[in-house]
């Protein structure tokens, strides 16, 4: 039975229930997005397959840092794909009103400094585990803290839930920088990072594989490219430029993107998909996409003419999301799709996250 809606007038609460039952499809697909009431609504509905795949899925899900730009709308589809199963979503929660929003969408909710090795030690047990936590930005600023939270607090994690299927994000910056026109590097490919914080991701990596092997826990890491969501990530950082009319630093000519819906659907997919050992899985949009050929999308829709910057490279951070079509098929938003919302918020002044996504930077300095 799903559960009980918010306590609001019957309009809302027939609202809510379509909402609840409605799965992401491209025939579903609005043509614009007004409000952020409407974009968590659709960055959190879950595939048909995701439903599929959580029926045949034992136990419930426990989503450790939740409280970052993901890991809302992450929790949230969990719940909506199996609103038998309990979701639980940890974290500091510093930011306010984040918890109570959870919980409001019936997640529970549990406060805990990963990096605590006593507190996680009280966290209850789950059959399925999603590792968020990270450091990123700022870590030029203290590489200690975030050498920490990318590999100590993963090491803590991966004993505590050692009996546990555990998914952990990674990040396509463990790869080396590949020939765009080359497609990218496919999961094969060893981590040759570059920076404190790619090379301290690598140690998250090693840390669950190093679990994996000792305890036979099976898992994924997961390596995401640039997830997009109306309020950051890489769409929004180049529509920014346009509407600004600030030059767009073209040397990272290509980038690999995918609606954050879409990517939070594969990720709890491949819980149904673990190996053990725990085995790397690329999650992103099936193209290498143009930054000067979505400057100009943009410009045409915005009215703008977009600027650039410099001289596009042969070399970026591409990968191949091979496995993950096979696994998973072609993600529902397309890239149009997603440049037309992009440009409509931006023009209208929709709400921001400022976190640039910062892919630009081609020296793993963040």
């Amino acid at each position: 039975m799903p559960p009980e809606p918010p306590e609001e007038s019957g309009t809302l609460h027939r609202t809510w229930e379509r909402n609840v039952s409605e799965r992401l499809t491209f025939d579903s697909l609005p043509d614009l997005i007004k409000t952020e009431e409407e974009l968590e609504e659709l960055v959190s509905r879950p595939t048909q397959g995701l439903v599929d795949d959580f029926a045949e899925l034992d136990g419930d899900i426990i989503v450790l840092g939740v409280a970052g730009k993901v890991g809302p709308s992450l929790a949230r589809m969990a719940k909506r794909a199996a609103p038998g199963k309990t979701v639980i979503g940890v974290a500091r929660f510093t930011e306010p009103g984040s918890r109570e929003e959870l919980e409001r969408h019936g997640i529970e909710t549990i406060k805990c400094d990963l990096l605590d090795r006593a507190a996680v030690a009280k966290l209850p047990t789950a059959a399925n585990v999603v590792y968020m936590a990270g450091k990123k930005f700022g870590t030029n600023d203290d590489p200690s803290f975030a050498w920490a939270m990318n590999t100590t607090a993963p090491a803590t994690v991966a004993e505590h839930y050692r009996e546990s299927r555990i998914i952990a994000f990674s990040t396509l910056c463990v790869y080396p920088f590949g020939v765009v026109a080359h497609n990218g590097w496919d999961e094969s490919v060893q981590p040759r990072p570059l920076g404190d914080y790619a090379n301290s991701c690598v140690g998250r990596e090693r840390a669950f594989e190093y679990g994996s092997r000792r305890y036979g826990t099976p898992g994924r890491l997961i390596r995401l490219n640039y997830a997009i969501d109306l309020r950051y990530g890489v769409l929004h950082d180049i529509a920014s430029w346009v509407h600004r009319g600030e030059p767009i630093p073209i040397a990272t000519g290509h980038a690999s993107v995918i609606w954050q819906g879409d990517a939070n659907a594969q990720i709890l997919r491949a819980l149904k998909h673990c190996t053990a050992p725990t085995s790397a899985l690329n999650i992103g949009g099936p193209e290498q996409a143009s930054v000067r050929a979505i400057a100009h999308a943009f410009g045409r829709i915005l009215g703008k003419e977009p600027l650039f910057e410099g001289v596009e490279q042969p070399t970026a951070w591409v990968n191949s999301t091979f496995q993950s079509q096979r696994l998973f098929g072609y993600p529902n938003v397309p890239l149009a799709r997603m440049i037309d919302w992009v440009a409509d918020w931006v023009r209208n002044d929709g709400p921001v996250y400022d976190k640039p996504t910062r892919y630009e930077v081609r020296d793993g300095l963040f």
